[in-house]
C-alpha cells in the first residue's frame, strides 16, 4: 500500500458506529474534521478509519503529524516533506504541493491541527481547490472553518453496561500494565467497581489508560476511593456533570500526584521537547539540580510504565514522546518551577552541539547514520533554532551553518534558507560562522534555481573567506561560484574557480568538503567542454577520495560523472554500470535530485544499447521524480540534453506509440515505489 500511515501501537476498542459513519463521510465528502477534547481518541479513530479506507485511494494515504510543529509558516514544508517533495523549484511550498497533488487521488491526514488552525485552513483550502482527487481528514480540538468542511465530534466511549467500550478499554490497558489484573476483572462485584471508575473518568480513553497503568501499584478499590476523593475536592457537583476537559485534566493531575518527586520534575522538563527524543537528549536536557543524569533512564521507564511517555523502538533506535495533553500539563509545571528558559536553553544548545557533530561527520563513514539521526530530530532542530534566533543569534547562525548538508543534500532548501537568512541578518558580518552561513545559504539558493543570489552570496563568501584567511572556506566559496556559473551553461567559467590549478592556489585540505566539491564541479565542467578523458580522471580521483573517507553522497556524483563521460565516449554499458552505482548511493540518502538526474542518464545509456522500451520506462519514472524535485532538469541545458538524447534514441528504437505507452507506465508509478 502506498503512503506512510503509522502502525497502531495498541489495541483498538469499540467505535464501531463511528467507524461506519466516518467511512461513509470519506466516500462522500472531501474534508472531514474530527473534533473533541484532548485525550478523547481523535487520532486513534482517524488512524483506524484511514487504514480501513486505503483501498479507495490509488495514490495512497499520507499521514502528517503536526503536534511538534511550532512555526505555522513551516506547515506547507512539513506536509511536502511527508510526500517526499523537495524544495528545488524556487516556488512556494504551497505551489509545489498544489502542482504535485493536482492529478493525484489520495487521502491526506493532518493530525493535531488546533495550534495551527489558521495555517491549516488556508493550506487545505488551496489544496482542495487545486486537487480534485484529494480528500483531507483533520483532527483538531476545534474545526478548521473551511468551506465544505464536515465536522464530526468524537465523543468519549460509552460507560454504561457490563460490556461497555470504556470498561473494555480499561481492562485492556490494565492487563497490559499488570497481567495479574485478570483476577480483578473475573469478580462481578469488582467489575462493577471498575465500571464506576470508568464513569468517573467520563469514558475518556487517555484518562482510562492512565488509570489502568495505576493498577500496578493499587487495588481497584483503592483507585475508586481515591478517585472519588479527588473529584470531591475539585467540585461540589456530581463528577458526571464535570466538563470533559476538566475530567481529563483531573485524570492527568491525579497521575501527576502519584508520581515520585523526581518523576514529576522529569515530566516537567521533558515538556520542552516538541516531538520525540532519545535517551541521550533527555539526559543532557533534563538533568541538573536534584535530578542526576544517571537517574534519567530509570525515571523514564517509570513514566513509560505510567503511560506518561510513550516508548518506541525502530531497529536499534529507542525513542520517547509525550502526548500533547500530557506535555501541556508538564509545561504548566515547568513554568511553576521557573525553569522554562533554563531548560529551553539546555535543549537548544544540546541540538546545536549535535549539529556541530553532524557537520564533522557529513562526509565520512557515518554519513548515513547522521542523515537518519538528524532527520529523526528534525522537529527538535527547528525548535532549537527558533529559540536561539530569539536568544542567541550567533549560536543560531553557527547551528544553521553546521546543518548545510541537511538543507542542501536532503531536500530542505526553503526551510534552511529561511533560517540562514534570519540568522545572517541578526549578527555582525564577520567571523567563521558568518562565512559558513553565507556559503550554506548560497547552496540552498543554488538548488532552488536562484542563481543570481547563489552567485552573489558565493562572491561575498570568497571575499569574506580571504579576509579570514581560511583556505577551506575559500574552496567552498569557489565551488559555490563555479557551479553558479556552470548551471546556466558556462563550463569554462566554472573551471576558473574549480580546476586543479585553482584548488592548489587556495592550498586547502585535499580531503575537505571544499576541495571535494570543487573536484565534482570541475569534472562536470570538463564534460561540458568535451574533455571527457580529463573528466574521467578528475571523477576517478574524487571517487577514490570519497572511498577513503567513507562518503556515499559525493561518491554517487562521481559515479554519475563517470557515466556521463563513458556515454559520451560511446561506452553505454560502462555508463549504465556507473549510473546504477550512483542511483544506489542516492537512494540510501533519499536524494531526489540525484535520483532524477540518474534516471535520465540511465535511460540514455540503455537507449544507446538499443533497449528503447526500458529507456522509455526509465524516462517516465524520471519524470515522476522530477515532479518531486519540482524543477525539471533544474533548467540546466546539459541535463536537458542528456534527457533529450535518451528520448530520441528510445523513440527511434521502438516507435512513438510504444514509447508513449512505456513512458506512461513509468510516469504513473509513484517515485517511492519505483
Amino acid at each position: 500500500m502506498l503512503g506512510n500511515v503509522p502502525c497502531e501501537t495498541a489495541s483498538f476498542v469499540g467505535r464501531r458506529d463511528e467507524l461506519e459513519r466516518l467511512g461513509g463521510l470519506l466516500r462522500d465528502r472531501r474534508l472531514v474534521t474530527l473534533t473533541g477534547v484532548g485525550g478523547v481518541g481523535k487520532s486513534r479513530l482517524a488512524l483506524r478509519a484511514v487504514r480501513d479506507a486505503r483501498g479507495a485511494y490509488p495514490d495512497g494515504v499520507w499521514w502528517v503529524e503536526l503536534s511538534p510543529l511550532r512555526d505555522p509558516g513551516l506547515l506547507s514544508a512539513t506536509v511536502a516533506h511527508a510526500f517526499g517533495l523537495t524544495e528545488h523549484s524556487g516556488r512556494t511550498p504551497d505551489e509545489d504541493l498544489c502542482a504535485w497533488l493536482s492529478d493525484k487521488r489520495l487521502l491526506l491526514v493532518l493530525d493535531t491541527c488546533e495550534h495551527v488552525v489558521e495555517a491549516c485552513r488556508h493550506l487545505v483550502g488551496e489544496l482542495l481547490q487545486a486537487a480534485p482527487g484529494l480528500t483531507v481528514v483533520a483532527t483538531s480540538r476545534q474545526p478548521l472553518g473551511c468551506y465544505g468542511e464536515t465536522v464530526n465530534e468524537v465523543r468519549p466511549l460509552p460507560v454504561e453496561g457490563a460490556d461497555s467500550d470504556a470498561l473494555t478499554l480499561f481492562r485492556h490497558r490494565a492487563l497490559a500494565a499488570t497481567p495479574q489484573a485478570c483476577h480483578t476483572f473475573a469478580d462481578p462485584g469488582r467489575t462493577a467497581t471498575a465500571a464506576e471508575v470508568c464513569r468517573r473518568l467520563d469514558g475518556i480513553p487517555l484518562a482510562l489508560e492512565l488509570a489502568g497503568a495505576r493498577l500496578r501499584l493499587w487495588t481497584l478499590e483503592q483507585m475508586a476511593e481515591r478517585l472519588e476523593a479527588r473529584f470531591e475536592v475539585l467540585s461540589d457537583t456530581r463528577a458526571a456533570q464535570l466538563p470533559r476537559h476538566q475530567t481529563m485534566r483531573t485524570a492527568i493531575g491525579w497521575s501527576h500526584e502519584l508520581c515520585e518527586p523526581l518523576e514529576r520534575l522529569l515530566w516537567a522538563r521533558l515538556s520542552v521537547f516538541a516531538g520525540d527524543f532519545d535517551l541521550a537528549a533527555a539526559r543532557a536536557v533534563c538533568s541538573g539540580g536534584p535530578l542526576p543524569a544517571t537517574r534519567i533512564e530509570g525515571l523514564l521507564a517509570g513514566l513509560a510504565g505510567k503511560s506518561v511517555v510513550r516508548r518506541t523502538v525502530e531497529g536499534a533506535r529507542e525513542r520517547y514522546r509525550m502526548l500533547d495533553t500530557i506535555r501541556e500539563y508538564g509545561r504548566q509545571w515547568l513554568a511553576e518551577l521557573g525553569e522554562e528558559r533554563t531548560v529551553a536553553d539546555r535543549h537548544a544548545h544540546w541540538y546545536a552541539a549535535l549539529s556541530r557533530q553532524a557537520d564533522a561527520g557529513w562526509l565520512g563513514p557515518e554519513q548515513l547514520d547522521w542523515y537518519r539521526r538528524i532527520s529523526a530530530d528534525h522537529m527538535e532542530l527547528r525548535s532549537a533554532l527558533e529559540h536561539l534566533l530569539g536568544t542567541d543569534p550567533d549560536t543560531a547562525l553557527e547551528m544553521a551553518g553546521h546543518l548545510w548538508f541537511f538543507w542542501f543534500c536532503c531536500g530542505h532548501l526553503g526551510e534552511g534558507r529561511a533560517f540562514l537568512e534570519r540568522a545572517l541578518a541578526a549578527v555582525p558580518a564577520e567571523g567563521r560562522s558568518y562565512v559558513q552561513g553565507l556559503w550554506a545559504v548560497g547552496l540552498t539558493a543554488l538548488l532552488q534555481g536562484d542563481l543570481v543570489s547563489s552567485l552573489s552570496w558565493g562572491e561575498d563568501c570568497l571575499r569574506a573567506a580571504a579576509v579570514l584567511g581560511d583556505a577551506e572556506a575559500r574552496l567552498r566559496a569557489a565551488y559555490l561560484v563555479g557551479v553558479s556559473v556552470l548551471m546556466p551553461g558556462d563550463p569554462a567559467g566554472a573551471l576558473e574557480f574549480t580546476s586543479a590549478r585553482a584548488r592548489a592556489a587556495h592550498a586547502g585540505p585535499a580531503d575537505g568538503a571544499g576541495a571535494l566539491l570543487c573536484r565534482l564541479a570541475a569534472s562536470y565542467a570538463l564534460c561540458g567542454l568535451g574533455r571527457f578523458e580529463e573528466a574521467t580522471a578528475e571523477a576517478t580521483g574524487l571517487r577514490e577520495a570519497c572511498d577513503r573517507l567513507g562518503d556515499r553522497w559525493l561518491r554517487a556524483f562521481a559515479d554519475y560523472i563517470l557515466a556521463v563521460a563513458a556515454l559520451s565516449l560511446d561506452r553505454p554499458g560502462e555508463a549504465a554500470r556507473h549510473v546504477r552505482a550512483a542511483l544506489s548511493g542516492k537512494r540510501l540518502l533519499h536524494d531526489s535530485f540525484g535520483i532524477a538526474i540518474g534516471l535520465d542518464l540511465l535511460a540514455a545509456a540503455v537507449a544507446a544499447e538499443g533497449d528503447g522500451e526500458l529507456a522509455a520506462r526509465l524516462l517516465g519514472t524520471g519524470h515522476a521524480w522530477w515532479r518531486v524535485v519540482g524543477r525539471p532538469q533544474m533548467g540546466s541545458p546539459s541535463l536537458q540534453a542528456v534527457r533529450d538524447a535518451g528520448e530520441r534514441r528510445a523513440r527511434e528504437a521502438i516507435g512513438d506509440e510504444a514509447y508513449e505507452r512505456a513512458f506512461r507506465g513509468g510516469a504513473e508509478t509513484l517515485p517511492h515505489t519505483a
